[in-house]
């Protein structure tokens, strides 16, 4: 199957070519003449970085403009928004003032449980004041806009849940596979739902988080698409009302 699919992919862009083959058989025999087409691929990388191109400049622009829409409504919400007192807590360090991986580690998984990605509600003490943050869309550092981000995001959906899947441990870094989905505020309702993973590196003088990057498991153009979906429940109201 892959390889018939690779053959589909380039076969639009396939050049005939000629060839001759000339088969002699022994003496006293007729000379068989045989006439094949091949075809060459042609060099549609060009084409390919396009698409590539214009598909990053509507993700980012998506991007920044939930990052505006979520700023505007965290105007028409109330502040007061409740967090965790163990998001402020401090960790521990030793001797050389560096923070213990294990209880960074825990301090994450601990995030997860709150939605950090929709709350803003993590523990910042885990994190390098000038951290990274990255996604399929760009990346930015700051733990301050990350956090606020968040938080305004949040303001965004009616309802979500996110829950850590699996958590895998390396030298430099540690890597939390998540599910995600919500239910956005928009009228038409699109409901976001993927799964994913994100990888957290960690400093090697403070112990802190000083990279996050997050990883979609979809294609970068579906989650677009999933904004600009329409919910079944408001397709069946649709319907049912034309009727």
């Amino acid at each position: 199957m892959a390889s018939f699919l690779s053959f589909t992919s380039i076969a639009p862009n396939l050049h005939y070519r000629r060839y001759n083959l000339i088969f002699r058989p022994n003496h006293g025999q007729k000379v068989h003449k045989l006439r094949c087409c091949s075809k060459s691929p042609t060099n549609n990388s060009s084409a390919n970085n396009e698409e590539s191109e214009s598909e990053n400049v509507l993700l980012k622009i998506a991007w920044y403009g939930s990052e505006f829409l979520g700023i505007a409504a965290s105007f028409l919400r109330s502040p007061a928004k409740s967090e965790d007192a163990r998001a402020g807590v401090e960790l521990g360090v030793d001797g050389f003032g560096k923070i213990d991986r294990a209880a960074v580690v825990e301090t994450i998984k601990e995030d997860f449980r709150r939605s950090y990605f929709v709350t803003g509600n993590l523990a910042v003490d885990a994190y390098e004041e000038d951290c990274e943050f990255a996604d399929p869309a760009g990346s930015f550092r700051g733990l301050s806009r990350f956090k606020r981000n968040c938080t305004n995001f949040g303001y965004l959906l009616e309802r979500s849940n996110m829950k850590l899947m699996k958590w895998e441990d390396f030298e430099d870094k540690g890597i939390g596979h998540w599910r995600f989905s919500c239910v956005m505020t928009f009228p038409w309702k699109p409901i976001l739902s993927a799964t994913g993973y994100t990888e957290y590196y960690f400093d090697e003088k403070s112990g802190k988080v000083c990279r996050h990057v997050e990883h979609w498991n979809v294609p970068k153009m579906s989650l677009l698409k999933q904004i600009l979906r329409p919910s079944r429940g408001l397709r069946s109201k649709k319907s049912s009302s034309e009727t």
